[in-house]
């Protein structure tokens, strides 16, 4: 164990330039979140308006998807990285410079893309060039992860306290240093391991019961995780920084059980039985969170309370498509990873739209039926997903199909 920890915390300097672009790309999930309150009051956009800045995001991630392993397998990791970083940074910083909804939208549409570019390539990246195993490889990410989610709601809401472009701005100038550090410290040309994979390959993976169960699983978790994080800055009534601290406790829960509750779980339970359980308590806390939608407190709690919860769940969805198949990893979490946001991409207009047409609470009852309709999938569906339950890998394999594939 000591090994194990000195080798993350020793890593190879391109490691630490993909571990710290990771972070600033995750942070993109949650950036948006505490000015959207704003951004509906100073641009004369309505809820559901602003929403879209969520689900033009992952509808283009979810889409882009698909390819994202043919395009890498043909021009090499590293320049893949550097063109998802790239639209990041132009797409930001246009965002910043929007003068109406419509257009940020747009934006946040192309933000997506490079977003899709660079979460699909840099999983194998770190584990190619990470000391310590891969599996000290998976927890650096994983880190990464989970810190990025963490802090993307909490820099929003410091930035947006003072404008609401301001957040835009920032991702945009911290992109632009993770891009040059990726170009110095990111060494060498990955030709000679490029593998080209077929252009259909990801929508054929479909056709693989165990990950297509999987991946209707993950989209219909992904709406209870969107609607929790979208929709709860609209209800909850806290300005940019109460919202921004509000789910800044959500990301470090999320961060703190996805590194290190969801493999105490799983060393101990099967993983199908770890979802099956833990999905039905995300469900009755988004049933809570309707129950106290008139409540600040209640809701805080509902939220840091979800976050521990989706980060198990997040971990878990993760091995398990790792494990499902014999597929390579690039393309088993293509096609995993586009269902799953294109579900997210469904939930925050939604939710909105729900709440204009009965009550604040409908959004958070619709949720919580959805993720207990993800339960039914994985317990209906256990039969094909046994291969899942088999435990880890030979370490040597699991490193070799890791490093062809990309994050889930």
């Amino acid at each position: 164990m000591s090994a194990a920890k000195t080798s993350i915390l020793h890593q190879p300097k391109q490691v630490w330039a993909v571990a710290f672009a990771s972070v600033i790309a995750f942070m993109g999930i949650g950036l948006v979140d505490p000015i959207l309150p704003a951004i509906a009051e100073q641009l004369e956009a309505s809820p559901t308006d602003t929403e879209m800045l969520f689900t033009s995001y992952l509808l283009v991630t979810g889409f882009a998807m698909f390819f994202t392993s043919w395009i890498s397998s043909r021009i090499g990791a590293k320049r893949t990285l550097m063109i998802g970083l790239a639209l990041i940074v132009v797409f930001a910083t246009a965002a910043a410079l929007s003068g109406n909804v419509e257009s940020i939208i747009g934006f946040r549409a192309g933000w997506g893309l490079g977003n899709a570019l660079f979460i699909s390539t840099a999983l194998a990246t770190i584990v190619g060039a990470a000391s310590g195993g891969t599996s000290s490889a998976i927890i650096l990410y994983e880190a990464a992860l989970g810190l990025g989610i963490a802090i993307g709601p909490l820099l929003g809401g410091l930035l947006g306290s003072v404008t609401w472009r301001a957040p835009f701005f920032g991702t945009a100038a911290l992109m632009a240093i993770g891009f040059i550090a990726i170009t110095v410290l990111l060494k060498g040309d990955d030709k000679a391991a490029r593998v080209p994979t077929k252009l259909s390959a990801p929508f054929r993976a479909l056709g693989q019961p165990a990950l297509a169960l999987l991946a209707i699983t993950a989209q219909f978790y992904n709406i209870g995780f969107f609607v929790l994080l979208a929709y709860t800055p609209f209800p909850l009534g806290f300005d940019a920084m109460g919202i921004g601290f509000t789910f800044f406790g959500w990301g470090v829960g999320l961060a703190v059980t996805s590194v290190w509750v969801a493999p105490l779980l799983t060393a101990r339970l099967k993983r199908t039985t770890v979802l099956t359980v833990v999905l039905p308590l995300l469900a009755l806390d988004l049933v809570a969170a309707g129950l106290f939608v008139t409540s600040q407190a209640g809701l805080v709690v509902a939220v840091i309370v979800g976050g521990l919860l989706l980060g198990i769940l997040n971990t878990v969805l993760t091995e398990c498509v790792m494990e499902a198949t014999d597929l390579p990893r690039s393309v088993a979490s293509s096609s995993y990873s586009a269902v799953r946001f294109l579900g997210g991409a469904i939930a925050p207009p939604l939710a909105t739209t729900l709440a204009d047409s009965f009550t604040a609470a409908t959004p958070y009852y619709v949720a919580g039926g959805s993720v207990l309709v993800a339960t039914l999938v994985v317990a209906l569906g256990h039969r094909a997903l046994r291969r899942v339950n088999d435990g880890a890998e030979a370490p040597a394999v699991e490193a070799q199909s890791i490093v062809a594939g990309a994050v889930a």
